[in-house]
């Protein structure tokens, strides 16, 4: 089967969050996707199949499938737009979060239509300052678990305790259904920055996160009283983003580097 390796989010090769991409003619067992996603050692592998419906698209960690993948869709995005499909200006897409699209936009970038995902006020859960060992402004959650921090700095600067978040939660304990840990403050040269933590499933930092703005545009945009804002994701890679508040949808921007592509050979 055809594979490509991307980088997203970035203007240059080793930035951003790389996925993996694979197209295949028709759905095999999923127990092949998983194995493929374990061997691929990537945060996610996409998967796509063309079908008379348009394409459909599935996402997979390398321990489970998962409802939503921001870069990997962007990543499937740029191959289809740039490969199997160069007169097109848009494709969109299948999925278990409902119909999501990829759009080529000017100055090389790529924008990608994604639900909301609005957050609500938590508690601060008892793990939490134990964990990140420094001040929590308010905690929100949605898909994810949101903490916000007073500065780029505190966010820039985080090192968490991933064993109190995973063993030693305390009371009350996390909800199990919040997948990752979203820590984000106001930027100094951007509208506001943020990192991601998924230590259960042994991500313990995702560079650059598609899923978490689609919790972090809403908060900003209300927060800030604007619908249009700029990102940056401060992990090793590190990664930008151009965002757009809709209301129920948010538009995602960013630039696509090709790192690889070649076949994937399975008997």
């Amino acid at each position: 089967m055809d594979y490509y390796v991307v980088d997203v989010f970035t203007d240059k090769l080793f930035g951003g969050n790389p996925a993996g991409v694979c197209l295949l003619d028709e759905w095999p067992e999923d127990e092949l996707l998983q194995n493929i996603a374990i061997e691929n050692k990537h945060a996610e592998t996409a998967f796509l199949v063309k079908q008379e419906s348009g394409h459909h698209l599935r996402w997979f960690t390398p321990h489970n499938e998962i409802d939503l993948c921001g870069h990997a869709t962007m990543a499937s995005g740029f191959i289809i737009l740039n490969f199997l499909e160069p007169e097109a200006t848009k494709v969109s897409f299948e999925t278990l979060s409902g119909r999501l699209s990829v759009e080529r936009g000017e100055q090389g970038l790529y924008w990608m239509d994604l639900p909301a995902h609005p957050v609500t006020s938590v508690p601060v859960y008892a793990c939490l300052p134990l964990a990140l060992g420094v001040p929590i402004v308010e905690v929100l959650a949605s898909i994810d678990l949101l903490v916000v921090l007073e500065n780029e700095a505190a966010v820039r600067d985080l090192a968490p305790d991933f064993k109190q978040l995973i063993v030693n939660r305390g009371e009350p304990a996390i909800p199990a259904d919040l997948f990752g840990l979203i820590v984000t403050a106001p930027g100094t040269d951007c509208d506001f920055v943020s990192r991601y933590f998924v230590p259960e499933y042994d991500i313990p930092e995702d560079p650059v996160t598609g899923r978490a703005h689609t919790m972090l545009i809403p908060y900003w945009s209300n927060r800030l009283g604007k619908d249009q804002l700029t990102a940056r994701q401060l992990s090793a890679r590190g990664g930008q983003l151009w965002c757009q508040d809709l209301g129920m949808r948010v538009n995602i921007g960013g630039r696509v580097q090709l790192y690889l592509n070649g076949s994937l050979h399975i008997s």
